[in-house]
């Protein structure tokens, strides 16, 4: 894919599209690593709350246990044109202990509760750390638009 007429953004909007991608997107690649099996990547819905990403899936996936022994992860929103990339430390509660406000936010937006299923799920909460957005090559510099959780530009 060739770059011609990528216009380079400036860091605040760049800020701007990322924060509004995370708010209207629906999926999300979730990066986790667990210390003797390797590396595991899956598709999930996902929630911005304005402050942290949220997604759930099932108590016994390869995705929690690798959460639960490294709480690491990398979060890649689905479009290799427009780049966005999340880490950050993920924090897990089961769905009895999910905060209410995160619980109903997810169920609304999907409508879907994981709640109400009969087999158990797990509320996972990412907060960024670090988030890196670009549009092709030329703007491969300056894409860390947050760093140690603070927004840049």
């Amino acid at each position: 894919m060739g770059t011609t007429g990528i216009v380079c953004r400036p860091t605040a909007q760049r800020v701007r599209d990322t924060l509004e991608r995370l708010g209207t997107e629906r999926d999300v690649w979730v990066s986790t690593a667990h210390p003797e099996h390797g590396p595991h990547q899956v598709p999930l819905w996902f929630l911005w709350d304005g402050q942290a990403v949220w997604f759930c899936t099932g108590a016994t996936s390869a995705t929690v246990r690798n959460l639960r022994a490294e709480p690491r992860v990398r979060l890649a929103l689905p479009d290799s044109y427009d780049v966005v990339l999340v880490e950050g430390e993920a924090q897990c509660f089961t769905d009895r202990e999910a905060p209410e406000a995160g619980a109903r936010a997810f169920a609304a937006k999907f409508g879907w509760d994981p709640r109400a299923e009969g087999s158990p799920f797990v509320y996972v909460r990412v907060v960024p750390r670090t988030v890196r957005a670009w549009r092709g090559e030329p703007e491969l510099r300056g894409r860390v638009v947050m760093r140690d959780g603070a927004w840049r530009g």
